[in-house]
C-alpha cells in the first residue's frame, strides 16, 4: 500500500500550527512599542530578583515618583518608574500587556497609543502625589511618606483599559466602561484607601478625556478610498 505523505501539523481546531506561529508573530511585530516595554520590563525584574530584599527596596525607592524624587528630578523620576515592577511578578503584565496594551497599539497606532500611556502615567502620578502632599501637609500622613514606593506601570496600564471604551463595538461600550469603574472606583470609596487608588481612577479619567485621539484615528481611516480601477 502506498505511504500516506504527513500533512501539517494541526492544532485542535484543524487550523495549521504555523499558521498559528505566523499570526502570533504579526501581533507582536505589529505592536512594537508594546513588546518592547514588556522586554524591558522582563529584563529589570530579572535584576530585581538577584537583589537582597533590603537592596531591592532602596533600589527602587530611588526609582520612584515618590514626592521627593519628584522635587529633585521629576522627568528621570517619571519614566524610571514606568520601567520597574514592584513585586517581581512579570508574567501578569505580560498577559495584561497583551490583551489591553497591544490592542490599543494596533487600533491607535504606536504614537497614539504611547500618548495616551504616557498621559495616564503622568497625570495620575502628579494627582495621586500631589493628594499625598496634601494629606502629608494637613497631618493625615507621616512625613516619611514623602519617600514612599511609588514604581510600576498600572496608571498607564488603567489609562490604556479605559480608551478602549471608545474600540468596544455598540452598545457595549456602556457595559464595559462601566465596569472599568466599578473596578477602579470601589477601592477609592472603600476604607484603607491609598493614594494609588486616586492615581489609578485619575488614570482611567485620562483615559477617557483622549478621546479626541481615537476620533483622529477612526476619521483617518473613513478618508481611505480604494484604488480607482
Amino acid at each position: 500500500m502506498p505511504r500516506k505523505r504527513p500533512g501539517p501539523t494541526t492544532e485542535g481546531n484543524g487550523r495549521p500550527a504555523g499558521l498559528r506561529a505566523t499570526a502570533v508573530r504579526r501581533w507582536i511585530a505589529t505592536a512594537p512599542g508594546t513588546y518592547l516595554w514588556l522586554a524591558v520590563l522582563f529584563v529589570t525584574t530579572v535584576v530585581l530578583h538577584r537583589m537582597s530584599p533590603a537592596f531591592e527596596d532602596d533600589f527602587l525607592r530611588d526609582r520612584s515618583t515618590n514626592l521627593h524624587e519628584l522635587a529633585q528630578n521629576p522627568v528621570r523620576a517619571l519614566i524610571s518608574s514606568a520601567f520597574w515592577i514592584d513585586g517581581g511578578r512579570w508574567l501578569p503584565y505580560a498577559v495584561l500587556f497583551t490583551v489591553f496594551h497591544a490592542t490599543a497599539e494596533h487600533w491607535l497606532g504606536t504614537l497614539r497609543w504611547l500618548a495616551v500611556a504616557v498621559a495616564a502615567h503622568v497625570v495620575a502620578t502628579l494627582v495621586s502625589e500631589g493628594v499625598l502632599a496634601w494629606a502629608i501637609r494637613d497631618g493625615h500622613a507621616p512625613q516619611s511618606a514623602t519617600t514612599t514606593l511609588d514604581v510600576g506601570v498600572s496608571y498607564a496600564l488603567a489609562g490604556v483599559i479605559a480608551v478602549l471604551t471608545y474600540r468596544v463595538p455598540h452598545p457595549w461600550p456602556y457595559v464595559y466602561v462601566f465596569a472599568v469603574l466599578v473596578f477602579y472606583g470601589i477601592p477609592l470609596v472603600a476604607d484603607g484607601r491609598t493614594f494609588t487608588d486616586v492615581g489609578h481612577f485619575t488614570a482611567v479619567l485620562t483615559g477617557l478625556a483622549c478621546y479626541p485621539l481615537t476620533r483622529t484615528r477612526r476619521k483617518t481611516r473613513k478618508t481611505k478610498h480604494p484604488a480607482a480601477q
